[in-house]
């Protein structure tokens, strides 16, 4: 490797650096290495051309179970790579090393002819293992030794100068710390910019000590979620409600009932435990024309933090100062034996068809793949082994994989939206995907990530078409499927009754009232 290091016509490296390239060029030319430890160098400078080393990286990554890392790792790299060749190359650029005093055993087949600084490699590599390390740091300290060698291996092949090579593992550095801030920054910034939930604020009974209220506590709520235990709060702050903690084989509405009757029926009805839970209380709430306490304890908790019910803790200062809105809830109704009906109360959602399956199949993977591949996952097992379902939705005859409802509007537009920004829209969200004559491919694809997705794939070839996604809003939905039974779900749970033909819902606008925090 040449001794003399030519500087950038457009920028004057400092003599020092310049001092610091030239001896550590003329200790690496010192060194007499054998051949095969010269093809490893090679090789492995070789291997990382074009970030091919690290986007194999990733797929291993995802294999063990960790695609969040392999996911940061690419971004980073991708940022890494914008700056280095498109940024640090115009602006400082320079002459690369002159090969003339290194071994033919080093030199790589094809010498690199952009500007020398920074090392590209070097910046690729460092982004990718410190991305994936901010994911996971067992992963970034595996891929460590590697990303290291990749660096190494630009001054053993004589590609790079010593301060390249710190300019790029800086720059990768400076790619996956950026890029991880701006991910939290963007998340808070979403958070804080979405419309709190709003709702008409209610005054409440304020019952001193508890004395009224009757609350049921599902131990097996959220279970492994190291969730505190709500009994011991309720013991110290309202040692006068009544508690009942549920059993095997306990009817929530059985046991209310029970209460309503004895000869002090309870003012409040509380609950601790998940949507599942929430909901057949909500139900008993709604009918007894009583509040409804809701101590967040399971394991998403989707209508607690809709309502602004962070912890058990803001729940019960909600309690005790009487603070409360009234929300909207969904009436389900569908025919029993006898010529009876069936009603239930949702909160959140409800759903027919495949998508209970495809909530099931996901939840499968999700602890190993994470949520988006396991979704993908979910969706072509679920699609693949199920077949469509010809309903009639409000007269219509339809070909349908899945209907999806939501309380209120949802966001974003997908099959099954997560986010619920108000609780009192009076509005029934209804989600459709279609089947009909379009390809299963399009109906995964549509499950799994939603409708913007879909649109770019129904311009496919083969897979054109109309939108899978069906999306509108009304104040009533009827849903009926002749003698097959569709399956439904409603509030994170898969029914166990069947809705026999059909089913029927509708809004019911500022129908319960629950205790909540106002300072939201």
């Amino acid at each position: 490797m040449s001794a003399s290091r030519r500087r950038s016509p457009r920028f004057s490296l400092p003599r020092r650096v310049v001092r610091a390239d030239e001896a550590v060029a003329r200790r690496i030319d010192r060194r007499r290495t054998g051949s095969s430890v010269d093809a490893f160098w090679r090789l492995l400078s070789g291997a990382a051309d074009h970030g091919k080393l690290w986007f194999a990286a990733a797929a291993v990554l995802v294999a063990l179970g960790k695609p969040k890392a392999a996911l940061r790792g690419v971004a980073s790299l991708g940022l890494a790579s914008l700056v280095a060749n498109v940024v640090g190359k115009s602006l400082v650029g320079g002459q690369r090393p002159v090969l003339t005093s290194i071994p033919l055993s080093r030199r790589l087949d094809r010498s690199p002819t952009s500007p020398s600084f920074p090392s590209g490699h070097t910046a690729s590599a460092v982004a990718f293992a410190a991305g994936a390390m901010s994911e996971s740091p067992s992963a970034g300290a595996a891929l460590a030794p590697l990303a290291a060698g990749v660096a190494y291996s630009r001054l053993h092949t004589g590609a790079h100068w010593f301060s390249d090579v710190v300019g790029g593992a800086a720059i990768g550095a400076g790619a996956a710390v950026v890029l991880k801030a701006a991910t939290r920054a963007l998340s808070v910034a979403r958070r804080s910019a979405a419309p709190a939930p709003t709702a008409e604020s209610v005054e409440l009974p304020v019952l001193p000590r508890g004395a009224g209220a009757f609350i049921v506590v599902n131990p097996g709520s959220g279970a492994g979620l190291g969730r505190p235990d709500p009994r011991p709060a309720l013991a110290e702050r309202l040692p006068d409600a009544r508690v009942h903690e549920l059993q095997e084989g306990d009817d929530i509405a059985a046991l209310v009932q029970e209460q309503l009757g004895s000869t002090e029926p309870p003012r409040v009805l509380g609950v601790s435990g998940g949507d599942g839970t929430v909901s057949a209380m909500a139900h008993e709430a709604r009918l007894a024309g009583l509040p409804l306490l809701v101590l967040p304890g399971g394991t998403f908790n989707h209508f607690a933090k809709a309502a602004a019910i962070a912890s058990t803790e803001a729940a019960l200062a909600a309690f005790e100062a009487g603070e409360g809105r009234r929300v909207d809830v969904a009436e389900l109704r569908f025919p029993a034996g006898g010529g009876d009906a069936v009603t239930r109360t949702v909160l959140n959602t409800a759903s027919v068809g495949l998508y209970p399956a495809f909530v099931a199949e996901r939840e499968k993977y999700e602890d190993r793949w994470g949520k988006p591949v396991a979704a993908v996952i979910a969706a072509i097992r679920v699609v693949r082994s199920t077949s469509p379902i010809e309903v009639e939705i409000d007269g219509r005859r339809r070909s349908i994989w899945s209907v999806f409802v939501g309380v209120d509007r949802y966001y974003p537009v997908s099959v099954a939206p997560i986010e619920r920004r108000r609780l009192d829209d009076g509005l029934l969200d209804v989600r459709i995907l279609s089947a009909g004559r379009r390809p299963k491919t399009r109906g995964a694809v549509a499950l799994a990530f939603g409708g913007r997705t879909d649109a770019f794939v129904a311009r496919l070839p083969f897979l054109q078409g109309p939108p899978v996604i069906d999306a509108f809003t009304g104040d009533a939905l009827s849903v009926r499927a002749g003698h097959v039974d569709p399956g439904y779900a409603h509030d994170g749970e898969a029914s166990t009754e069947t809705p026999g033909e059909g089913l029927d819902l509708r809004i019911l606008p500022g129908a319960l009232a629950v205790y909540s925090p106002r300072g939201r």
